[in-house]
């Protein structure tokens, strides 16, 4: 018979605990989302002309999840300036990739290819790009660029008569052109992307060069960058004038788990018990669109010494 004056007296406490859950966004029920600066730096690249699709640069639909993985606008790259530099395999990539790797070939890997070999570049030999992982496929880290089409592992380039320049074969060929080729094209590199991860940089970078435009927030003399290994001085350009203001805050990417409760969590939708993971969950990673598999990161037999034992990494630790 004290049913219903009980039921008059908890029915309001339910009522305003799910006000409470509406008032505050229902953040229990949401997915985690990806920051806003990503899919902001993908519209203004169109919106600047900066790339402009063709038979090579071919518009994809958006990649949504798992988690916060994706591109809003991802295009599909068979070749880069104009159709003149191929690349070996397709990449999937966002569009600020696109005009710094352009660059980076004009104003760096040609002019250095032609001077040093008499000839252009034809191909840019590649591992891949996108792919929805962990830094390093460490279980547990943070997402890589990669998982958001924002990274490219370049393993080495090919020659208009044929010929191959690797970095696992020639980065540490002392006293030949393909060295100093690779080395400076390296420490080229570093002027166009914000983080370079080179052969020495730790062990998971000794056959590749990783490239980003991870958003490591800013100092005085421009956008704030990590280049590993460091190039030797005469291949570094002079800095950039001050601006006189002062140096922005570090930054490291908190917003890519800022919605989760785990701040070392991988911002991923939880795996399915039933079958595979679509993400990083301590297995296997998926392999990147239209990425072969490289070789395995074992470190080869006297590279130990040319470690650089600074951090290395866009986020804190390195990163592929």
């Amino acid at each position: 018979m004290q049913i219903e004056p009980m039921a008059r007296r908890v029915w309001p406490s339910v009522l305003a605990f799910i006000a409470v859950l509406l008032l505050s966004g229902c953040g229990f029920f949401s997915r985690p989302e990806r920051p806003i600066w990503r899919t902001q730096a993908e519209n203004a690249c169109f919106a600047k002309k900066l790339v402009t699709p063709s038979e090579s640069i071919v518009p994809m639909g958006e990649i949504d999840g798992p988690g916060i993985c994706g591109m809003t606008r991802p295009l599909e790259v068979s070749a880069l300036a104009d159709g003149k530099v191929g690349v070996d395999k397709p990449l999937v990539i966002d569009c600020p990739m696109i005009p710094a790797l352009e660059a980076w070939l004009n104003d760096i890997v040609q002019p250095d290819a032609e001077a040093r070999f008499g000839q252009k570049i034809a191909t840019l030999n590649v591992f891949g790009a996108y792919s929805c992982r962990s830094i390093d496929n460490i279980d547990g880290a943070r997402l890589s660029e990669h998982a958001f089409g924002n990274a490219v592992d370049v393993a080495g380039f090919t020659l208009a008569d044929g010929r191959t320049l690797s970095f696992v074969r020639d980065w540490k060929s002392a006293g030949s052109q393909e060295a100093a080729f690779l080395h400076e094209v390296h420490a080229g590199a570093c002027q166009h992307f914000n983080t370079v991860l080179g052969p020495g940089a730790d062990m998971f970078h000794y056959n590749h060069i990783h490239l980003d435009l991870a958003n490591h927030g800013a100092t005085n003399t421009g956008p704030r960058r990590i280049c590993k290994p460091t190039p030797a001085p005469n291949l570094v350009a002079p800095p950039a004038a001050p601006d006189g203001l002062p140096p922005a805050p570090d930054m490291e990417e908190p917003l890519d788990i800022a919605h989760l409760g785990n701040a070392n969590a991988v911002a991923l939708a939880p795996a399915s018990p039933a079958g595979p993971s679509d993400g990083p969950n301590g297995a296997l990673p998926p392999s990147a669109i239209g990425e072969a598999d490289p070789a395995p990161p074992v470190l080869p037999a006297g590279a130990g010494p040319s470690i650089d034992p600074a951090p290395t990494s866009s986020t804190g630790d390195h990163d592929d």
